[in-house]
């Protein structure tokens, strides 16, 4: 079973001032020991006062290369960009924000540009930052024709074209592979709502035949993944 470490936490406002000193803990202490850092984090709305607080806490951004974890194809004008998202909070302060996807490229094209960008940058991440849906899914490894190889390929990032396309943004991804999340130095999942436990304690149980996409990443990771929890 998959070694996770629970943080539970009141609220909300609780959970934000914790994951916000925790990376912030694990940004100084990759700066500490090699004075850079590489970072992967999710997009979406529900980090953004996480966001708000870590921005204020590194005095040493322009040492800081972000990755969105996923993003949205589309131009960064969108209000669907996850990278757009992260500059806003990080790019003012000096960090390096690198977008994965190209709206000008297909899902596949993207994909391929997206790996072989990330392929130039001292790989791992020093720590992925992860949400989940409430259908299991993360980053957007999502149901679809590309899910399978998004869990098998070695390359780092890939194209994905979910099916069904959700709801709330109906486009296609770039995503990071399991592959590049698991191989984070560490690992961590933010979440909250008593719905979003349930599917994750039953990713947990199901192991590497979870037929959830949180519970394959987590199957995967070869280290302790850290779990942030609210009511």
């Amino acid at each position: 079973m998959t070694d996770v470490a629970w943080r539970i936490y009141q609220d909300g406002a609780q959970m934000t001032a914790a994951v916000a000193e925790d990376m912030r803990q694990r940004i100084q202490s990759a700066l500490d020991e090699r004075g850079r850092a590489l970072i992967a984090l999710p997009g979406g709305t529900t980090p953004a006062p996480i966001f708000e607080r870590l921005a204020l806490s590194i005095p040493s951004w322009q040492k800081v290369t972000i990755l969105p974890t996923d993003d949205r194809l589309v131009f960064t004008e969108s209000p669907l960009s996850n990278a757009a998202m992260i500059q806003r909070w990080f790019a003012s302060r000096g960090a390096r924000v690198m977008p994965l996807a190209d709206a000008n490229y297909d899902a596949e094209t993207a994909g391929r540009l997206a790996n072989a960008r990330l392929q130039e940058l001292d790989w791992p991440p020093d720590v992925a930052w992860l949400g989940m849906g409430a259908d299991g899914h993360t980053a957007s490894l999502f149901a679809g024709p590309d899910l399978a190889n998004a869990l098998q390929t070695t390359d780092l990032a890939i194209g994905l074209r979910p099916d069904p396309l959700p709801p709330e943004a109906p486009v296609h991804r770039v995503t990071l592979s399991l592959s590049a999340l698991t191989s984070a130095l560490s690992l961590m999942v933010v979440f909250s709502g008593a719905a979003k436990r349930a599917v994750l304690e039953r990713a947990l149980a199901e192991g590497a035949k979870s037929t959830l996409p949180i519970g394959r990443v987590l199957a995967a990771a070869p280290g302790p993944v850290t779990l942030h929890w609210s009511p």
